[in-house]
C-alpha cells in the first residue's frame, strides 16, 4: 500500500463533538505513529444543516488540541463532479438502476411483509430516467459482504439483510455512502478509522468500490483497512446525546480544561497505555498506539474522571504557566481568544497583573479547570467582595459570636504584625479565648473578606490584601449585620 493517509471527515453541523474528537485523535496518532499523512476532510454536503462557522469550529478545535493536519481542509462539496461520475459509471455498467417508486408505494407493497424496505419492483422494469427517479444499486441476490476490520475482526454482512439501496437521489444528490467512497479512492486512503456507528455502511461501500473497480479494472483501487471504534456512552450505557451529555468540545474548552488534559483523557476511550498509568505524555501514545489494541467495548465518557485528570495537569504547570494559561479567564482583553459567554466581574482597569501573580499561587493548587480561578481571586480586584447571602447570613448575622469575632479582630488588626503565620496565630488566639476553633472563627473573617465560604487560604489572602482593605471589609460587614 505505501505510505500509510488516514482522513478525519467530520460534517459541519454543529459543535465539535467529542466522539469526533477522538477519532481525529486516533487517526493522527495512527499517522504519527506510522509515519503517515493525516488528512482532514469536511463533509459539507448537507446543504440544509451545514454552516461555515462549524467548519471554523472543527478547524479550531484541532488546532486547539494540537491536532495537525498534513492535508486539507478538502471539502467534499468541492467533489461533486466525481461523485456524480462514479455513479454513471456504476449506471453504465448495471450496478445502478433508476426507480420510480415513491415512498407511499413501497410501503403499500411490503404491508405485512416479513422483510421490511425495499422490494427490488423496479430492477427488471427498465425505468427510464428522469427528475422523478432515483438510482439504486443492485445488491447481490446471495452470499455476503465481510469487512476486515483490525477492532472488530471480520464482520459479516449476509446480502440478504440489505435492500437495493439508493445513490443518488431524484433531485440528483448523490448520498453520503458513494461520496464517501469516492472521496477515500481520490485522494488514497488507506485506512479507514471512524466511529462504530458507520460500521453498517461499510458494506455498502465496499460493494460500491468493488464494483467501481471492476468498471475500469486498469484504474482499480486496493480497499482501505477498516478500524471502527467503540461507542461512546454516558454513565447509563446510552450513547452520548447532543441533546443530554456535555459534549461539545468548546464548552470544555470555554470552561478552562487544558488542551493536553482533553487528549490525554480520549485516547484512553476505547486504548490503554502499556503499564498501570493513565498520565500519558503525547509521544508515548504516538509510540504505544495500535489500532489493534483498541478495544470494541463502548468507552464511558466519565466527565468527573476528566475534570479530576485536568485537575492533575493544571497542578502540573508551573507557576509562570499556570499565570499564562489562565489569562484567557482573568483578563480576557489581552488574551488571543477568550471564552464565550464568559465575562470576568471586574473590569480591564480593575485588574492588577501583579497582583494576580502573587495571588495564583493560591488558588494553583485548588482548581481543577481554569474556569474556576475568577469566582476564586474576585475579590482581590473589586472593591467590595461579592457576597453570598446565605453564607453571610449563617456565620455573621445569626450568629453573635461571629459578630464578636469580626469586632475583636477589627481592633487586634490595627497593630498586629501583617504576615500570614503572625495573623494565623492571633486569630487561633482570639479564637480561643472566645471558646471557638480555629476553623469556626476563620468563617466569619473569611466571609466579610472574600463575600464566601469557600476559597484561597484565608491569612495568605489577607496578606495580600493588606490591612487597611482587611480592616474596611470587616466594617463594612459588621455595618451590614448591625441592628
Amino acid at each position: 500500500m505505501g505510505a500509510t493517509r488516514v482522513r478525519f471527515a467530520p460534517s459541519p453541523t454543529g459543535f465539535f463533538h467529542v466522539g469526533s474528537a477522538r477519532t481525529s485523535l486516533f487517526n493522527w496518532l495512527f499517522a504519527r505513529q506510522t509515519g503517515g499523512v493525516f488528512v482532514l476532510r469536511i463533509e459539507d454536503t448537507d446543504v440544509e444543516r451545514n454552516d461555515p462557522r462549524w467548519s471554523d469550529g472543527i478547524i479550531s478545535a484541532l488546532a486547539w488540541l494540537g491536532l495537525d493536519y498534513d492535508e486539507g481542509p478538502y471539502f467534499q462539496s468541492q467533489q461533486l463532479g466525481d461523485h456524480t461520475a462514479a455513479a454513471e459509471a456504476l449506471y453504465d455498467a448495471g450496478y445502478l438502476y433508476a426507480c420510480d417508486c415513491t415512498r407511499e408505494q413501497i410501503d403499500e407493497r411490503v404491508r405485512g411483509a416479513a422483510t421490511p424496505g425495499y422490494d427490488g419492483f423496479c430492477r427488471e422494469r427498465a425505468v427510464a430516467r428522469s427528475t422523478a427517479t432515483a438510482l439504486r444499486f443492485r445488491v447481490p441476490d446471495d452470499g455476503a459482504t465481510v469487512v476486515h476490520d483490525l477492532v472488530r475482526g471480520d464482520v459479516t454482512f449476509p446480502h440478504e439483510s440489505y435492500e437495493d439501496f439508493i445513490v443518488v437521489k431524484s433531485n440528483g444528490v448523490v448520498l453520503y455512502p458513494l461520496a464517501n467512497m469516492v472521496d477515500d479512492r481520490s485522494i488514497g486512503i488507506t485506512h479507514v478509522i471512524r466511529g462504530e456507528d458507520l460500521l453498517p455502511t461499510t458494506p455498502k461501500q465496499v460493494l460500491m468500490w468493488e464494483a467501481l473497480n471492476r468498471c475500469d479494472p486498469a484504474t482499480g483501487v486496493d480497499l482501505p483497512v477498516y478500524a471502527h471504534l467503540p461507542m461512546l456512552v454516558n454513565e447509563q450505557r446510552k450513547k452520548l446525546s447532543k441533546r443530554r451529555d456535555p459534549v461539545a468540545v468548546e464548552r470544555y474548552r470555554d470552561e478552562g480544561y487544558l488542551p493536553e488534559a482533553i487528549v490525554n483523557y480520549l485516547a484512553l476511550l476505547g486504548w490503554s497505555p502499556r503499564g498501570d498509568v493513565e498520565i500519558v505524555a503525547r509521544d508515548a501514545m504516538v509510540d504505544q498506539f495500535r489500532l489493534e489494541d483498541v478495544s470494541h467495548s463502548p468507552a464511558f465518557f466519565d466527565v468527573k474522571k476528566l475534570t479530576h485528570m485536568n485537575g492533575e495537569y493544571v497542578r502540573a504547570l508551573s507557576p509562570a504557566q499556570f499565570v499564562d494559561a489562565s489569562v484567557p479567564w482573568v483578563a480576557p482583553w489581552a488574551a488571543p481568544w477568550r471564552p464565550s459567554d464568559r465575562e470576568v466581574p471586574w473590569s480591564e482597569s480593575q485588574f492588577d497583573r501583579a497582583l494576580y501573580e502573587r495571588v495564583a499561587p493560591l488558588v494553583h493548587e485548588r482548581v481543577a479547570t481554569l474556569g474556576e480561578i475568577p469566582s476564586m481571586v474576585s475579590f482581590f480586584f473589586l472593591d467590595q467582595p461579592l457576597v453570598d447571602p446565605a453564607a453571610y447570613t449563617r456565620v455573621i448575622g445569626d450568629d453573635p459570636l461571629g459578630r464578636a469575632m469580626l469586632e475583636e479582630s477589627l481592633e487586634l488588626f490595627v497593630d498586629v504584625e501583617w504576615s500570614a503565620p503572625a495573623l494565623h496565630e492571633a486569630v487561633s488566639a482570639l479564637g480561643e479565648g472566645l471558646g471557638m476553633a480555629l476553623r469556626t472563627a476563620q468563617a466569619p473573617l473569611r466571609c466579610a473578606v472574600t463575600g464566601t465560604l469557600v476559597g484561597p487560604p484565608l491569612f495568605e489572602s489577607m496578606e495580600i490584601l493588606g490591612r487597611e482593605r482587611t480592616r474596611e471589609r470587616l466594617r463594612r460587614a459588621l455595618d451590614h449585620v448591625a441592628p
